[in-house]
Parts: structure tokens; C-alpha cells; sequence
């Protein structure tokens, strides 16, 4: 998912895609680090669904033969906004190939997800969709407790909040992919919006799956300048050596 317009992340996103825009000491685009993690747990085929500045993103990555994966791309429609539509677009263009399992992976969120065993786990539960969680949550502000008569009783400085928190990544099997292209509207529709409780008002089975790994939510310019110091921490067989 790299098409987003990163509103966010303006001015950066006024000459740059947010998934290209260059990041560690090697200055190279988010994306590649993405496309190096597909690759390291065995994933070949990527379709990359691109919209604001996707001549950039294809210029850059070709056919994806220097990172030794194929890629395709698929160009998200004018008239259909969101995540929703931007998957059941490519599936309908035959960008996405047909599979029993696919991996959904937001350009723009970084982790560095053992997929490998995301798959695996996806497959045991026998699952039409499973969603990659983080354990716990830390607020990025303060927050007060405050007593009758509207007295502060005590303040914590951005608190951990003990809560599932969806990364955005997931894997659909083929009832959950048939369910997106039925769900594709002219409408605004968002995978985490609409498919997943979608999914689960028919009761289909969406199975959970835990990440301990820190993830990064590049949305923001504070969240980009953290990754941009931190990307070179990542383990060494995973890291870019071009």
C-alpha cells in the first residue's frame, strides 16, 4: 500500500511520495526496506498499489529485479478512494495474482515482522484473515486524573495503555478477498473500517497475531525522524546491502 497522499508529512510529501522519501545513513526509500524485508522471509511477488506520485515509485523500483523480487504494480482508480478499494482494484486488474493468502503490508508502517511465522500461524488457525497486533500502547501526551470539584488528583506523562494495538498489516485468505471486491464502492472504503468488521459480522474467523518487534507509524514528522535514527539498528541479515 504506498499511494497515500501523507498530509502529514507535508512539506517532505510536497516533492515526495511518503514511501520514498529517503531515510538512514544510506538515504534510501522506506520502501526498499519494506521490499527487502518481503524478500528475506521469501515473498517474490509484490504488487505495489501506488496513486499521488506513482511515476515516482515505478521509475525507482522497475520491475524490482535488483532487490530479486517481480513486481507489479497497480494504479488505484480516480473515482475509488481507500485501502479497501485500492486491493480490490488491483485484484479486479489482475495486478494481485490469484492466491489462497495474501499479505497486506502498508508502505508507509515499518516493522520488522518475522512474516515467515505471521503465514505459518495464519495457516494453523485455519483463519480468513489474521491481523498483526502490538501489545500495549504509549500515549503520545500526558494525561490527569481529575477529582470531583475539578481537582487535578494526579498527571502522567504519555502513560502505556494495555491494549491490543492493530500495526495495520494482515493476511487474507480467499473468503476475505472475496469479500473486499464485493465491498469495493465509489465510497471512501477502508480495510480496517469496513472489511474487518465485515469479516466478523459473518463470522468468519480472524485470527490475532503478536509482534514484540517496535513499529513505526511514519505519519508523522516526529515518527519519520525516530526510524530515521533508529533503521540501522535492525538485525544485520536484514538490512539493505546495496
Amino acid at each position: 500500500m504506498c499511494g497515500g497522499r501523507g498530509e502529514r508529512l507535508r512539506p517532505l510529501t510536497d516533492y515526495f511520495q511518503k514511501v520514498m522519501i529517503p531515510i538512514g545513513p544510506k538515504k534510501l526509500p522506506l520502501l526498499a526496506y519494506v521490499i527487502t524485508l518481503l524478500e528475506h522471509h521469501g515473498l517474490k511477488k509484490i504488487t505495489l498499489l501506488t496513486g499521488y506520485r506513482s511515476e515516482d515509485v515505478e521509475r525507482y523500483f522497475g520491475d524490482g529485479a535488483a532487490y530479486g523480487v517481480k513486481l507489479r504494480y497497480s494504479e488505484d482508480a480516480e473515482d475509488q478512494t481507500g485501502s479497501l478499494n485500492a486491493v480490490a482494484n488491483a485484484m479486479r486488474k489482475a495486478a494481485v495474482s490469484k492466491c489462497d493468502e495474501l499479505l497486506v503490508y502498508y508502505g508507509d508502517v515499518f516493522v520488522d515482522l518475522d512474516i515467515t511465522r505471521l503465514l505459518a500461524t495464519h495457516r494453523k488457525k485455519l483463519a480468513d484473515a489474521t491481523l498483526v497486533l502490538s501489545r500495549g500502547y504509549t500515549l503520545p501526551v500526558g494525561t490527569a486524573t481529575v477529582r470531583r470539584g475539578g481537582m487535578v488528583a494526579s498527571v502522567r506523562e504519555k502513560p502505556g495503555l494495555s491494549i491490543n494495538v492493530t500495526t495495520g498489516c494482515m493476511v487474507l485468505g480467499p473468503k476475505a478477498m472475496s469479500l473486499a471486491r464485493r465491498l469495493a464502492s465509489p465510497k471512501n472504503t477502508d480495510l480496517m473500517t469496513h472489511l474487518l468488521p465485515a469479516i466478523l459480522e459473518r463470522r468468519m474467523k480472524v485470527a490475532a497475531y503478536y509482534t514484540d518487534e517496535a513499529w513505526y507509524d511514519i505519519g508523522t514528522i516526529s515518527n519519520f525522524e525516530k526510524l530515521d535514527r533508529e533503521i540501522e539498528k535492525l538485525p544485520p541479515g536484514f538490512l539493505i546491502s546495496k
